[in-house]
C-alpha cells in the first residue's frame, strides 16, 4: 500500500512557502502547490479508467482544484476532498459534474440574452467602423419600430423563421399593405440587419442552427423578390432646358443656403459633400477642388474642376478667421441636411430635390455633348459598372472634366450672368 502522507498542521501549512507540490495529508490525494505568491489546493484522484497505447487499463488521475489558501482554510479543503472522493466512490465524475454545470450555466445565459440585447452590443460593436455617423441610429430606428415590438424581448435563441415573417409582412400604412410590399428597400435592409445580428449571435454562441433571416435558399421562397416588387422612385430632375431660367431666379436668393445650392449643381456634388466642404480643401490658383475619401460615398478621393462661376461664387462667400467650413450656417457649424430643400421650396420648387440635379446634369451631358461615357460618371463620382473598364481606368480624367464642368458652368450661368471677378 502507498505510504499515507503526514498530517500537516494548519500553522506548518502557513509555513510552505517553496514552489512544489507538497502533500498535506488528513485525505489521500490532497496537496497546497506552491507557485510565486500562488498557493491553491489541489486533489488528485483517480476517476474511472483509460486505456493505453499498449492496451493496459490503467486509472485515471485529475487534478482537481479546491480554491486557494488561505482563502480556503486547510479544514474546508479536507472537507472538500472527503465529498468529492465519496463522490468518486459513489461512481461520480466531479469533473464531468463541473463542465456539465458550467454549460448549463452558459446556456442559461444564453437563453438569458434577449434580441434587443444582441442587437445593442451589435451595433455598439459596429459603431466605430460605419462610415455615417448616422448609420448605427438608422438601425436603432428601424429596429425599435419594427423589431422590437415583435420580438425584441424574446430570447435570441428562440428567433425563428416565422418571427421574421412576422416583422417583414406586417401591415404598414393606412391600407395595411405588408411591409415588403409597402416599403420594400425599408424592409429589405431591416431583413439584413436582423440576419447580421443572428450571425452575430451565433458567433457569442447565444444561439445555434440556420439563421432564420437569410435570403438565398430561405426567404426567398416566401417573399416576391425586392426588383419585382420595388417601384424604383427616381430623386425629382428638373428638365435641363430649363436649367438657365431656374439660376437666374437662384441667384436673386441671398443667404448661405442658396449659394450652397447654387455651389452644389455647378459642381455636380452631393448635398453632404457641399455641406462639409473646408476652405483647406480647396486649391484655388489650380481650381481643383479635392474631397477627401472619408467624404465621399465610396470612401475615394475625389477632385472637382472648378469653372469660373465656381470660383467667382467661392471669392465673394464671406469668411470668418479661423472657421474652414466653406458654407457657414447662421448660428455657426456646417448647414443642415435640409438646408438646401428649404431653399427649392422658397423658390416654390417643392417638386424638386437637389440630388435632382445630379440627374438633370447627366441627362444634359449625355445628351447635348460628345463627351464620354466615362468622363460623366466620373464628374458624377460614380463607380464604374465594368469592372473590367474600371480596372483599366486608374485616372481621374481630371483634364477633361475640367472641359465638362466649363461647359455645364456655361450652360447654366450664361457669360452675362458670371460677375466680373
Amino acid at each position: 500500500m502507498p505510504r499515507k502522507a503526514k498530517e500537516l498542521s494548519a500553522l506548518s501549512v502557513s509555513k510552505l512557502k517553496e514552489d512544489g507540490r507538497f502533500a498535506v495529508g488528513g485525505v489521500d490525494g490532497l496537496h497546497l502547490r506552491v507557485v510565486g505568491e500562488s498557493r491553491a489546493w489541489v486533489l488528485r484522484i483517480a476517476v474511472g479508467s483509460r486505456i493505453g497505447r499498449d492496451s493496459q487499463v490503467t486509472p485515471h488521475r485529475r487534478d482537481i482544484g479546491l480554491g486557494s489558501f488561505p482563502e480556503v482554510s486547510l479544514a474546508e479543503a479536507r472537507d472538500r476532498a472527503r465529498e468529492l472522493r465519496r463522490q468518486v466512490r459513489d461512481g461520480f465524475d466531479p469533473v464531468l459534474k463541473r463542465q456539465t454545470a458550467k454549460a448549463e450555466s452558459l446556456v442559461a445565459v444564453a437563453k438569458a440574452k434577449s434580441f434587443k440585447d444582441c442587437a445593442e452590443a451589435y451595433i455598439e460593436a459596429n459603431r466605430a467602423g460605419w462610415k455615417n455617423c448616422k448609420h448605427a441610429q438608422q438601425w436603432t430606428n428601424t429596429l425599435t419600430t419594427y423589431v422590437y415590438p415583435k420580438f425584441g424581448s424574446f430570447p435570441v435563441a428562440s428567433v425563428d423563421t416565422g418571427m421574421v415573417l412576422e416583422v417583414l409582412q406586417q401591415p404598414v400604412g393606412a391600407a395595411g399593405q405588408p411591409l415588403w410590399l409597402n416599403k420594400t428597400e425599408t424592409a429589405s435592409r431591416l431583413r439584413g440587419r436582423i440576419e447580421s445580428i443572428l450571425d452575430w449571435a451565433a458567433f457569442r454562441e447565444y444561439r445555434q442552427g440556420d439563421n432564420p433571416a437569410r435570403w438565398k435558399g430561405h426567404l426567398e421562397h416566401e417573399l416576391p423578390a425586392r426588383n419585382k416588387v420595388q417601384r424604383v422612385v427616381h430623386h425629382a430632375a428638373l428638365p435641363y432646358s430649363e436649367m438657365s431660367l431656374f439660376m437666374a431666379d437662384l441667384r436673386l436668393r441671398e443667404g448661405v443656403s442658396a449659394r450652397a445650392l447654387e455651389f452644389a449643381i455647378l459642381t455636380a456634388a452631393r448635398s453632404g459633400e457641399v455641406r462639409g466642404a473646408k476652405w483647406s480643401e480647396f486649391d484655388m490658383s489650380n481650381r481643383v477642388w479635392t474631397i477627401p475619401g472619408e467624404r465621399m460615398k465610396a470612401g475615394k478621393e475625389h477632385r472637382v474642376p472648378l469653372a469660373d462661376p465656381v470660383v467667382a461664387l467661392l471669392k465673394a462667400l464671406p469668411r470668418e478667421e479661423g472657421v474652414d467650413d466653406v458654407f457657414v450656417a447662421p448660428k455657426g457649424g456646417q448647414l443642415s441636411d435640409m438646408a438646401l430643400t428649404s431653399v427649392l421650396r422658397r423658390m416654390g420648387r417643392t417638386g424638386l430635390t437637389q440630388h435632382g440635379f445630379r440627374s438633370t446634369f447627366r441627362d444634359w451631358a449625355g445628351e447635348t455633348t460628345s463627351y464620354p461615357r466615362e468622363v460623366c460618371e466620373h464628374a458624377l463620382a460614380h463607380r464604374l459598372a465594368d469592372g473590367v473598364e474600371a480596372a483599366y481606368q486608374r485616372g481621374d480624367l481630371l483634364a477633361k472634366r475640367a472641359g465638362l464642368m466649363s461647359e455645364w458652368a456655361k450652360y447654366c450661368v450664361p457669360p452675362l450672368m458670371i460677375p466680373s471677378q
